[in-house]
């Protein structure tokens, strides 16, 4: 009898927790804000999960001789072989990010995580494809996914959905997106781009009903050629109206070319719940040095969202926070 009523208790309180974790709805714009379900204005503080389901070189200094994540899982397989080196990537995955971190960084006074993922956690790349033009999905990523956001709706915080490494590589910078130019990338190859938009549509199905996933940040730094970013607004266009085919919740975040910063082409917005996300590094902590950001922001009404900063002094990151915060500007740290 106890135990039934201890157990009654204990959902009692579990469903109360759970309504009041989900009570302040979907992050959604309202003109230059991004405001919550209450129409609260949210300012975005977040730590990017950098290195987790994808290894950048530069990280971990191994660039000069291993730069991108198949480089350098290369190398390990050359040291310990192939199966000893997916135990390997499969306990760094099952301890990089675990619910500590996620408990420390609540305490610590974030309110958001930026997850960059790689697609091919979530999917075959097309040249391992059986059959052409079809996509096998993968257990592995959604389940890392589902259990970080399953820590962040504990610790009420939002998880920025980032695609950092996009089937066949976004950019030229080979560490950042997992690129490999012996293949073809993101820009040369329609099976990538058609397996980045199944793939975002896969993920707001996933997610539609999810308010606790605070964004979907649809491509990472892309660094690419391309004259007046056309590709690129074509590719944004497609992954939008895949997304609301199946999701009309979530907001989306919109970076620009030549590492999120180049915005020619992409404004004004083609949507009614987006944000531009800009990234800040190495720059003076002036309002010079964000103006051409607060004139996007203004001319188009628009909330602008610095997914990546960070990587300076403590005095830098205090004046950067500072600077953005008087604006309104939400941001997450680089780690």
């Amino acid at each position: 009898m106890y135990q039934r009523m201890a157990f009654k208790i204990s959902f009692f309180f579990l469903a109360l927790f759970s309504l009041q974790a989900q009570s302040q709805g979907f992050l959604k714009t309202s003109g230059k804000a991004i405001v919550n379900g209450n129409g609260e204005t949210v300012i975005l503080r977040g730590m990017g999960l950098g290195g987790w389901m994808l290894q950048e070189g530069y990280m971990l200094q191994t660039a000069d001789f291993a730069n991108a994540q198949h480089q350098i899982r290369a190398k390990i397989e050359a040291l310990i072989g192939p199966a000893d080196t997916e135990l390997f990537y499969e306990a760094w995955r099952a301890n990089h990010v675990r619910k500590i971190d996620i408990d420390s960084l609540k305490a610590w006074g974030f309110n958001s995580v930026r997850l960059p993922m790689h697609y091919n956690l979530f999917t075959l790349p097309v040249e391992d494809e059986p059959v052409a033009g079809q996509h096998t999905w993968l257990d592995e990523g959604f389940e890392l996914t589902d259990s970080l956001i399953s820590w962040c709706r504990q610790n009420q915080m939002y998880v920025i959905l980032d695609l950092h490494a996009a089937p066949g590589g976004q950019g030229q910078d080979q560490g950042i997106s997992d690129y490999d130019p012996t293949k073809p990338s993101l820009w040369e190859s329609q099976a990538n781009r058609d397996k980045t938009v199944a793939l975002w549509r896969r993920l707001a199905e996933r997610y539609a009903n999810e308010p606790w996933v605070g964004a979907y940040d649809l491509l990472n730094e892309p660094n690419w050629p391309m004259t007046g970013n056309i590709p690129l607004r074509d590719l944004y266009y497609e992954i939008t109206d895949a997304i609301r085919e199946v999701d009309t919740n979530h907001l989306l975040i919109i970076e620009g070319n030549w590492f999120a910063n180049d915005f020619t082409g992409l404004t004004p917005p083609w949507d009614d719940n987006m944000a531009y996300g800009p990234h800040k590094y190495w720059s003076f902590n002036d309002r010079a040095s964000i103006q051409w950001v607060l004139n996007i922001r203004d001319a188009h009404n628009v909330p602008i969202y610095f997914g990546e900063s960070g990587e300076n002094s403590n005095t830098w990151f205090r004046d950067a926070i500072k600077l953005l915060e008087e604006h309104g500007l939400g941001w997450a740290w680089w780690p």
